[in-house]
This record gives structure tokens, sequence and C-alpha cells, in this order.
């Protein structure tokens, strides 16, 4: 029998760490808890959890910053928890490396379902129909080792951007909407969440491409979405 999927819930409001606990925990995960975020950060380092549900409004050391000291060599799936108004919050915590991010108050029943869908992708179901491994241009994709390498040179993804990159690789030329892209990649598509695309294609950029303003890889359609361009950078 596999052993239980371990998340790691840091949360400061007590009631609320304790009830995702119990609720997670009748829903077949193990948990580990964490009520700070420097406590968080040093037992993400020494568990290594499978997930990370991580509130950013935190003591001690926040949220943010306990993702800007973690994703240097860690690509743990990382689900931030936000204010429904903290907006810039939100998209700083997709920018540094979350994969994803819900907002209070939300439901245990869609936070669980959100949970899986990243352990999914972090797994290697997002994008994995079809071959094994992909060489577009300079771009080299392995799906069964989850790496990736441009010019030869390793690419440290999060899930999230595996599972996009992946996406659009597989079907180069296409163009996807943002919302297709999340059903495509995630295996959901919620209203309201579509904007999050932006910022994990951003981050991609970032790292796959020689010049993210001149990309070869990953092109903008604008009013409609993104598509796969070959590495021929016709498309910005």
């Amino acid at each position: 029998m596999a052993a239980a999927p371990r998340i790691l819930i840091v949360e400061d409001e007590t009631k609320l760490r304790e009830a995702v606990a119990e609720y997670l925990g009748r829903e077949g995960f193990a948990t580990l808890t964490a009520p700070d975020g420097d406590t968080g950060l040093r037992m993400a380092r020494e568990q290594a959890p499978d997930l990370i549900l991580l509130d950013l409004m935190l003591p001690r050391l926040g949220g943010t910053e306990v993702i800007k000291r973690l994703r240097p060599g860690s690509t743990i799936p990382i689900i931030v928890i936000t204010a429904r108004a903290d907006e810039v919050d939100r998209v700083v915590g997709l920018e540094l490396g979350a994969d994803d991010y819900v907002t209070k108050p939300f439901s245990l029943r869609e936070l669980t379902a959100r949970i899986r869908a990243v352990l999914r992708r972090a797994g290697g179901a997002g994008g994995k129909a079809g071959p094994d491994r992909l060489e577009r241009g300079p771009l080299a994709i392995d799906f069964d080792a989850r790496t990736v390498a441009v010019d030869g040179r390793p690419i440290d993804l999060t899930p999230t951007e595996f599972a996009i990159l992946g996406v659009l690789a597989r079907h180069p030329g296409k163009v996807f909407s943002r919302l297709q892209l999340l059903e495509a990649a995630f295996g959901y598509a919620y209203e309201g969440y579509e904007r999050s695309v932006d910022t994990h294609v951003r981050n991609l950029r970032k790292k796959i491409e020689a010049d993210p303003s001149e990309p070869r890889f990953i092109g903008t359609v604008f009013g409609v979405g993104y598509k796969f361009t070959g590495g021929t950078g016709d498309v910005r």
C-alpha cells in the first residue's frame, strides 16, 4: 500500500489549522502542522512533505518569505492561502513559485480537490499523454524523469510550471485560452483563477527563455491565450 501523501499545514489560526488537519486526515492524508512561518520553513526542510499548504499572513516569518527561502533548490508543491482582498500578495506568492492558491473563506472540499490536483501534477499526470520525451529546438523535456533542459542546461520547474510547459510543448502551434490551459494542465478550470496562468507563464519565461521579453518558446496570442512556438520566436 502506498504511503499517504504528507501535507504540511502552515497556518497561525489554531482553529483553522486543526480543522484542515482533521479533514485532510479523514481524506487519507498524513498531516504536519506549524503555527508560524519560521517553524514551517524548518519543518519543510527537515520533513520534506509532499505538499505545503501555506498561509501568507504569518507571524515570525511571512509566507512570501518562506517561499523565497525555500524555492531555491526545492520543487515541493506549494498552495498558498490568502484573504480574498489580498490580490497583490497572491500574485507575489505565485511569482515566487507557489503552484496554486485558495482564498479565505474556502470550502474544505474544494481545498482537498486542489491538493489532489497539485499532487497529480507533481506525480507526472499533468500533460502526460503522449511521448515520454520531447525535443523542441534547444528545449528538451523528459516526462518520465520530469526534467527540462535548455541547450543542455538543467532547469528547475515547479509542478505547475512543468504541467503548463508540457501541455503547450505537446501541441506546438495550438492556441490555448487561459481556461483551456487550466483544464488541460490541472484538470480543473475555476472562473477567476485563469489569470494565475499569466503569472506561471512569466515565471516559465524567466527560466527557459534567453530573453523573456523576446520569447522563443511560449508565444502570447493577444486577447486569446498562449501557444508553443517551437522555439522559432515568431509570436510574442
